[in-house]
C-alpha cells in the first residue's frame, strides 16, 4: 500500500466514523438506509449513472466495514465522472452566461486534468498547465486559433479518466506565451475568448472573482479604500453628480482596478465583421520588446481607451498589480500573508486569489451543491463545509477528494 492510500485510509475511516456519530445525534439530518442504497447514492451522485454489480457489490462492502469513503473513490473510477459531472462543473465558468452547454475546451479539460491527477487545485489559477488528447488519438492538432481539437475530443468519446488519452502539457509549449505569462485556465484560450475579448479586461477579474472566489464585485465593494489607480475611462461624475462615484463606483473600481493591471498585456484578437463570436480568434500578449502602436509600451490599447472621460484618472503604465483589498472590509478573504499582495502580470495575481482562503472555500461550497444538490443550508451542512475546507488544505488541495467527501456526507438523503 502506497503512502497516499495508507492516509486515505486513515481519513476514510475518520470520516466515516464522523458521518455516522452525526448520523447518531440526528445533527446531520440523514435518513437511514442500507449499504447498497447508499452505495448507489454516492455513485449516483458523483458519476451520474448507475455502477455495475460488481462496483455496487465493491461499494457496499467499503460502507459495511466503515470505509464510505473508499466506497466514494470507487465511483470516480467511473469514466462518466470525468466526461459529464466535471465537465457540467466546470462549463459555467468559461463564458459569461455561465451556461453549461457549451463544448469542451481547453479551460474544462484542464479542470478535468487537475482533479483526476489529485494535483493541487490552486494551480488552476497560476500554473503553467494544460491538458491535451494524446496524438494516438487521431485528433486536429491544439490551435491557438480554434476548439476543433477539443469538440473532436468530445465527439468521438475520449475517455478522459485514462491518463493515456487525456494528457498533462504546458501552456508555453502549445499557445505562443512564456512560461512566466501563463496563468492556469485564466491564460486558456476558452477563457480569452470569453472574458480578454474586447472590453478592458475587467471581465476577467470580475469572472475569475465570481467562479473561483465565489464572490461577484458587489459583494466586496469597499468605498473607505484609496481611488489613485481607478483609470481614465471612469467618470468622477455619473450623471454631473460625483457623490454616485464615491458611494457606488469607486466601492468596485477602487480594488478592482489595481489587480486588474495584471492583465495589461493580454488581448483576445478576431474579426468582428467575419467571427462575431470569436470563434477563431486568438489569446495575443505583448512580450517583452513588444509595443502596442497605440499606447507605445506593453500596454494593450484597451487600457486607454476613453481617456477624455477623465484625464487626470490613472494611465497603467505596466502590468504591476497590487491588491489594496489586503486592507478593509476584505480582509475577510483571508489572504496569505506569507504573499507580498502585489506583483506582476496575471500568473502572480493568480497566486494570490488562490491561496486565499476565499479559493479552498468556494470549491468546497460548489462541490458540496454539485454533490448534495443543494446549497448549505443549516448549521451541519454549514460545519461539514468547514470540515472540508480544512481538509480541502491538509490533502494538498485535492478536488477530488472534497466529491469523495460530499457524497459521503449526503449518502443517506
Amino acid at each position: 500500500m502506497t503512502a497516499r492510500n495508507r492516509i486515505r485510509s486513515l481519513i476514510s475511516k475518520a470520516f466515516s466514523t464522523a458521518v455516522l456519530v452525526a448520523l447518531m445525534s440526528g445533527q446531520a439530518g440523514l435518513a437511514q438506509a442500507g449499504a447498497r442504497e447508499q452505495a448507489k447514492r454516492i455513485h449516483d451522485r458523483i458519476a451520474g449513472v448507475p455502477p455495475s454489480a460488481s462496483v455496487l457489490d465493491n461499494m457496499a462492502s467499503d460502507i459495511a466495514s466503515g470505509n464510505a469513503l473508499d466506497a466514494a473513490f470507487r465511483a470516480t473510477d467511473d469514466p462518466a465522472f470525468y466526461t459529464v459531472t466535471l465537465k457540467n462543473f466546470a462549463a459555467p465558468w468559461t463564458n459569461e452566461a455561465m451556461s453549461r452547454f457549451v463544448p469542451l475546451n481547453d479551460y474544462i479539460a484542464t479542470v478535468i486534468g487537475l482533479v483526476r491527477d489529485e494535483q493541487d487545485f490552486r494551480k488552476v489559477l497560476y500554473d503553467d498547465v494544460l491538458y491535451i488528447g494524446a496524438d494516438s488519438l487521431g485528433l486536429p492538432a491544439y490551435s491557438r486559433s480554434n476548439n476543433d481539437h477539443y469538440e473532436a475530443m468530445e465527439t468521438t468519446g475520449v475517455d478522459l479518466s485514462d491518463k493515456d488519452k487525456l494528457i498533462a502539457s504546458t501552456q508555453s509549449a502549445w499557445n505562443g506565451l512564456p512560461a512566466s505569462a501563463t496563468a492556469g485556465v485564466i491564460t486558456s484560450r476558452a477563457s480569452a475568448r470569453a472574458f480578454f475579448s474586447a472590453g478592458t479586461n475587467r471581465a476577467m477579474f470580475r469572472f475569475t472573482l465570481l467562479n473561483h472566489m465565489c464572490s461577484d464585485l458587489e459583494q466586496v465593494a469597499d468605498v473607505s479604500l484609496p481611488p489613485d489607480r481607478i483609470r481614465q475611462d471612469v467618470s468622477r461624475s455619473p450623471g454631473g453628480d460625483s457623490r454616485v462615484f464615491l458611494n457606488n463606483c469607486v466601492g468596485c473600481h477602487s480594488g478592482m482596478d489595481p489587480m486588474t493591471q495584471a492583465f495589461a498585456y493580454y488581448n483576445f484578437e478576431y474579426n468582428p465583421d467575419s467571427d462575431p463570436d470569436g470563434e477563431l480568434g486568438q489569446l495575443v500578449y505583448n512580450a517583452i520588446g513588444e509595443t502596442d502602436p497605440e499606447t507605445g509600451s506593453r500596454v494593450q490599447a484597451k487600457y486607454h481607451i476613453n481617456a477624455a472621460t477623465f484625464e487626470q484618472g490613472y494611465v497603467t503604465p505596466d502590468d504591476s498589480w497590487d491588491n489594496y483589498w489586503r486592507q478593509g472590509a476584505n480582509r475577510r478573504l483571508g489572504w496569505d500573508l506569507s504573499l507580498p499582495g502585489a506583483g506582476s502580470g496575471a500568473k502572480s495575481l493568480g497566486q494570490e486569489f488562490a491561496y486565499s482562503d476565499a479559493f479552498a472555500q468556494c470549491q468546497v461550497k460548489k462541490v458540496f451543491e454539485n454533490v448534495c444538490l443543494r446549497p448549505p443550508s443549516n448549521s451541519a451542512d454549514r460545519a461539514q463545509v468547514s470540515r472540508m475546507a480544512t481538509s480541502f488544505a491538509s490533502q494538498g488541495y485535492n478536488l477530488k477528494q472534497v466529491f469523495a467527501e460530499s457524497a459521503v456526507y449526503c449518502m443517506g438523503e
